[in-house]
């Protein structure tokens, strides 16, 4: 992100299909004034119950703790320098990890990090099709028993980086 050199960064990852009105949402959340950085809920096409539940567990979590979703992160690019950028030491969740760095940021400035939700981003479940709930949760299992370390382990992290397409 060194070279970028817009007010403002967005980072849309390439197997998701944000709609107009999330753009439009998003550029209003920046009119305001008060935001320094925020996120947007996702969706996904599969509509299976279990999917449905955790996606909108995901959503619920997102809001509350204004963790915003790899996928779709807009922020005040002089933000995203003050808070260090993405942590490159993290081969999962660094988005999240970002999210706490700038919710600090906007506290000290009295700004705002906001989850848009009217519109949410359309997503690829492909992950979701790749693996098998047990694999999902043989990993957070292992993240969460190791205090978040295997997400510094790009071999532990095998969801993202093993190659099935």
């Amino acid at each position: 992100m060194r070279y970028a050199g817009g007010d403002w960064l967005l980072f849309v990852d390439a197997d998701s299909f944000p709609r107009r009105e999330l753009f439009a949402e998003v550029a209003e959340a920046i009119e305001a004034g008060r935001c320094l950085a925020g996120g947007s809920t996702v969706a996904f096409e599969r509509r299976d119950l279990v999917v449905r539940f955790w996606v909108a567990l995901w959503n619920a979590m997102s809001r509350i703790m204004k963790w915003g979703a790899g996928s779709f992160l807009f922020c005040e690019a002089a933000a995203f320098r003050a808070a260090g950028g993405f942590n490159e030491q993290l081969h999962a969740s660094e988005e999240i990890d970002l999210c706490h760095r700038l919710k600090r940021l906007a506290r000290r400035k009295r700004r705002s990090i906001v989850i848009l939700h009217r519109h949410p981003l359309r997503t690829s479940d492909r992950k979701v099709r790749l693996y098998s709930w047990r694999e999902h949760l043989a990993f957070l299992v292992k993240t969460l028993f190791t205090g978040g370390r295997t997400l510094r382990s790009r071999e532990a992290c095998r969801v993202w980086y093993d190659g099935r397409r």
